[in-house]
């Protein structure tokens, strides 16, 4: 892409767009829910009202606090993943518009471990969000927690592993 600079390679760059729009939304997000956990946290009704009916799960002050803590963790680290993300790929934007040049430093290893670094970033962004939104559940009992987890499992399960295509399974019986 950085060597053959015509208008054919727009599509990559509004692909890079479309991903730091993409982080910015989920810091936009992360944020919001941080800001909105700690409104809660730091309101003075009391947050164990709603939790009087709940079954399963220690309820106390101490327990409370610890699971609204938690989860702000992980919307604040979050928020940070995706706003590295985003610095990463804005540079990855002008790099690529660099000329190439023997003394120039952003060479094409340098430009493609830069985009690594932030699709990185922004893939630990994504998880640290839908762990936090597995966990929110938690205010109200492990019951909700467990069933949010085994699929969030299941969800990363699909995105992580590709299974082999029809093609594949025959060569590797074929062989």
């Amino acid at each position: 892409m950085m060597t053959d600079n015509d208008k054919k390679n727009i599509v990559a760059v509004q692909t890079l767009r479309n991903a730091i729009t993409g982080s910015t939304q989920m810091a936009t997000i992360s944020i919001l829910l941080c800001s909105g956990l700690a409104a809660v946290i730091s309101s003075t009704y009391s947050i164990e009202k709603p939790l009087n009916d709940t079954i399963f799960g220690a309820h106390g002050e101490f327990m409370v606090a610890l699971k609204y803590v938690t989860i702000l963790l992980f919307f604040l680290f979050s928020f940070l993943f995706h706003s590295l993300s985003i610095i990463f790929v804005d540079q990855e934007n002008f790099l690529i518009n660099t000329p190439q040049d023997p003394k120039n430093v952003a060479t094409l290893d340098y430009v493609s471990e830069v985009l690594e670094k932030g699709c990185m970033l922004n893939t630990v962004g994504n998880r640290l969000f839908y762990t936090a939104l597995s966990r929110l559940p938690w205010i109200f009992g492990p019951v909700l927690v467990f069933l949010c987890s085994i699929t969030l499992v299941s969800l990363f399960y699909n995105l992580d592993f590709v299974p082999p295509t029809r093609k594949e399974k025959v060569n590797e019986i074929g062989n």
